[in-house]
C-alpha cells in the first residue's frame, strides 16, 4: 500500500498493479504477410514446367495413349444405313412413289398459267356489241322556286295563304281598364281609413290596457324542506398523518432530539472506527487499436515513423 493516495485495490480492484513490459517493443505489421511462411524457406518442390497439348505423347499424363474401349469391333454407320435402305426397298409392291408437280406461279397479270380449268369467258377483255343509244324520257317539270324571304312576301308557302284577321291596338290595356271600371262600380262607399298618426308607440303610455286586471293569485303554501341526503365521505389515504384512520391524531408530547443508534459503534483498540474494505471494482482495459498506436508511435520515433493506412 502506498504511503499517500489510494491503494491499487481502491483504484483498479487488484492487490498490485501489473507491470508494463510492452513499452518499446517493435511493431510487426500484418500488412502483406505471406500466407505460408514455411513455403519460402529451405528447398521447395520443383515441377518440370507446363506441357503444351500436341499430337505427341509428351502432352498427356500417361506414357502411351489409352483407348476408351479396348478391342471393340469396327462398324461403318454409312454402310449400315445403305444396307437398311436396300432391305426396306425390297418390301415395295410397285414402283416408287412420285409426288405431284409443285405449284405453278402465274407469269403475268391476266394469265391463266398454273390454273386447273383454264380461262373463263366472263373475265375476257373482248368488247361486247353495243346497241343504239336511246335517250331517257323527260324529267318531272315543277314550278321554279319562289323568290322572297317569307317576311312581307305572300304566297310563298306550300299550302294556302293564311287569312288576315284584324287586331285592336293595345287590347291588353283596354281589357285591364274595363276590369278596373267593373271593380269600382261594385265598390260601395269610400276606402277604410284608421285615422292613426304614426307615433313611436300606439299610445303615450305603452302599458295602458282597457281590460280589467286579473284577480291576484294566492301564494302557494311552502312545503317544509327535509334535510338532503348526504353520502358518506370516501376513504381517505394516509399521507403521513392520521387522515385515513378512525381515531384523530394523538396528542404530541415534547421530547428532546437525541440521536439513537440501534447498534453500538465498533472500534479497535486504538479507539478508531472500523471501516470494512471496499468490494471488487472493474478494471479499465485499453483497446487493441490504442495499444498498437502507443507501441508504434512514441517520443523516440514519431519523426521517422511511417503510418500504414
Amino acid at each position: 500500500m502506498p504511503g499517500e493516495g489510494k491503494s491499487d485495490m481502491e483504484r483498479i480492484g487488484l492487490f498490485s498493479e501489473m507491470e508494463y513490459v510492452t513499452i518499446g517493443d517493435k511493431y510487426v505489421t500484418h500488412y502483406m504477410r505471406p500466407f505460408n511462411e514455411a513455403a519460402s524457406k529451405n528447398k521447395q518442390m520443383l515441377p518440370g514446367g507446363t506441357k503444351m497439348l500436341s499430337a505427341l505423347q509428351a502432352g498427356y499424363f500417361e506414357p502411351q495413349f489409352v483407348r476408351v474401349f479396348e478391342g471393340e469391333a469396327y462398324s461403318n454407320p454409312v454402310q449400315l444405313r445403305r444396307r437398311y435402305r436396300l432391305a426396306e426397298s425390297k418390301k415395295n409392291m410397285g414402283k416408287a412413289f412420285l409426288p405431284s408437280n409443285g405449284v405453278k406461279l402465274p407469269c403475268g397479270v391476266g394469265t391463266y398459267y398454273g390454273t386447273i380449268g383454264g380461262p373463263y369467258p366472263f373475265f375476257s377483255a373482248q368488247l361486247r356489241g353495243k346497241t343504239a343509244y336511246a335517250p331517257p324520257g323527260k324529267n318531272l317539270y315543277t314550278n321554279p322556286g319562289k323568290k322572297g324571304t317569307g317576311y312581307g312576301y305572300p304566297n310563298l308557302t306550300i299550302g294556302k295563304q293564311y287569312p288576315h284577321s284584324s287586331e285592336v291596338y293595345e287590347i291588353g290595356k283596354m281589357n285591364a281598364k274595363k276590369v278596373h271600371e267593373d271593380h269600382l262600380r261594385l265598390v260601395k262607399g269610400g276606402p277604410f281609413k284608421l285615422n292613426l298618426y304614426p307615433r313611436e308607440y300606439f299610445d303615450i303610455n305603452p302599458y295602458l290596457d282597457d281590460k280589467p286586471l286579473a284577480p291576484a293569485k294566492k301564494p302557494t303554501p311552502e312545503k317544509p324542506v327535509a334535510h338532503p341526503f348526504k353520502p358518506s365521505s370516501p376513504a381517505k389515504k394516509a399521507g403521513g398523518m392520521k387522515a385515513g384512520t378512525f381515531d384523530s391524531y394523538p396528542s404530541h408530547s415534547a421530547e428532546p432530539y437525541v440521536v439513537k443508534y440501534s447498534k453500538p459503534i465498533t472500534t479497535n483498540k486504538e479507539g478508531r472506527i472500523f471501516h470494512p474494505p471496499p468490494g471488487s471494482k472493474s478494471r479499465p482495459s485499453t483497446s487493441i487499436m490504442a495499444l498498437n498506436v502507443t507501441r508504434s508511435l512514441n517520443v523516440m520515433n514519431y519523426k521517422t515513423t511511417h503510418l500504414i493506412y
